[in-house]
């Protein structure tokens, strides 16, 4: 493994009081009609979170909330037949529009229960084997074109149950080929908004440094020293699990959990690779925090003199869709849990950081880089570069993340203060 977590950065965080901002806005947004509801399973009329929703043919996709909630905005110029619903685990759901609005529907989706036979062990060797041969296969399978994605990244600071921080934003990527490294690979915020609380007790928050370059760090594909290489391969133990399916594709599904030490900590967590071409289609991994002292090490990156902070999980999810046979970035999901508390004091207090980013339009044919004067630099904080919230209607035609119900009543209430 050439690098480790402390350089990649991708879960880098500080803790300090609020600083000042400066506004980013742009407008420009061409008439569209919006599909919106909740997604259920069939079966058993459950919400479905992480939903993807796109409409085929295009690049334009969204991804339903933990509620099952979404909303996708479709510009009148692509004259949109249909959208598509995809999830792991469900066979895909095509749903017929007709250019105008389809607001707070029901949208079900059919469990795909099938599974493979268990001649995949013997058809590669071993589960190990099997990653190697994806590993490879990375150049082949992903685009070997510069991309310039439009993504929606949100981040969410929680004190316990309640929200005091919440920063979102409209972002440009640029990635160069996957078979190239990721140094030329920028972030751009074009329009984001931030909301924070007013109370001086709540002052004392912890930030994500360099939050929408999650978009290229937690790309794990183009940087497999993340989790693990072909040369580091053997630090894990891989498992074949129970087979899944993904946009009606059947995948092989590997856990891995670390088998050594290391100075630095490693990951565990479960692979999803398509069974035809061999790409990632997805992954959802957990730092080990066996020694939270690495841990500490490899997260904190400023702190108050005198606090005290224990992290108690880091997941990461990150997926994969594939258009016209080769795959792209989709979505990329972090959430950190820890506790801080101050010295001398007998309890401590409970923080969520959430950050998540769906890629919601590509462009492939003559794209230029983002300049590097313009890009979000990784020791920045979003929340210190975006401004307040003040329209409801500030996104316009741009795609998003649709709130939580828990994450709307924070919003509002958090607006309630700024008054």
């Amino acid at each position: 493994m050439k690098t480790n977590i402390k350089q990649i950065g991708i879960v880098t965080l500080f803790i300090l009081l609020f600083s000042s901002f400066t506004n980013v806005r742009a407008e420009g947004d061409d008439s569209y009609f919006t599909i919106s509801g909740v997604v259920k399973d069939k079966s058993n009329k459950k919400k479905v979170e992480y939903v993807n929703i796109s409409v085929p043919g295009t690049n334009i996709s969204s991804i339903t909330n933990e509620d099952g909630a979404f909303v996708l905005k479709i510009r009148d110029s692509i004259q949109a037949k249909e959208v598509e619903f995809s999830r792991i685990g469900y066979f895909n759901t095509r749903v017929p529009i007709y250019g105008a609005d389809l607001l707070d529907q029901t949208f079900y989706l059919v469990p795909n229960e099938k599974q493979l036979k268990e001649v995949i062990v013997e058809s590669w060797g071993s589960p190990a084997d099997l990653v190697k041969e994806a590993l490879r296969r990375v150049a082949h399978n992903y685009s070997n074109k510069p991309n310039l994605l439009t993504g929606f990244y949100r981040e969410t600071v929680q004190k316990r149950k309640k929200f005091i921080n919440i920063s979102e934003a409209v972002i440009h990527i640029y990635k160069n080929s996957y078979s190239d490294i990721t140094s030329n690979d920028r972030v751009q915020i074009f329009k984001g908004r931030k909301l924070i609380t007013t109370k001086v007790s709540d002052t004392l928050a912890v930030k994500l440094q360099g939050g929408p370059n999650l978009s290229i760090y937690g790309d794990i594909v183009k940087n497999p020293d993340i989790l693990f290489d072909e040369e580091s391969l053997s630090y894990f133990s891989f498992k074949m699990e129970n087979s899944a399916f993904l946009d009606n594709r059947q995948q092989y599904v590997i856990s891995f959990t670390p088998v050594i030490t290391l100075p630095y900590p490693l990951y565990y967590g479960t692979l999803y690779i398509d069974k035809e071409t061999l790409a990632f289609t997805r992954a959802e991994f957990y730092l080990d925090l066996k020694d939270r002292n690495k841990a500490i090490e490899a997260i904190l990156r400023k702190k108050p003199a005198g606090l005290r902070f224990k992290p108690d999980e880091v997941f990461f999810v990150v997926s994969y869709k594939q258009r016209e046979g080769k795959s792209y970035l989709n979505y990329i999901r972090n959430e950190l849990k820890f506790k801080c508390d101050w010295q001398r004091r007998l309890f401590a207090t409970n923080y969520t950081v959430v950050s998540e980013m769906v890629v919601t339009e590509m462009k492939e044919d003559a794209v230029s880089n983002i300049p590097r004067k313009e890009s979000f630099n990784k020791n920045e904080s979003l929340s210190d570069k975006v401004m307040s919230f003040y329209d409801d209607n500030f996104w316009g035609a741009y795609n998003i993340i649709e709130p939580t119900e828990s994450l709307e009543s924070a919003v509002n209430k958090l607006k309630k203060e700024h008054q």
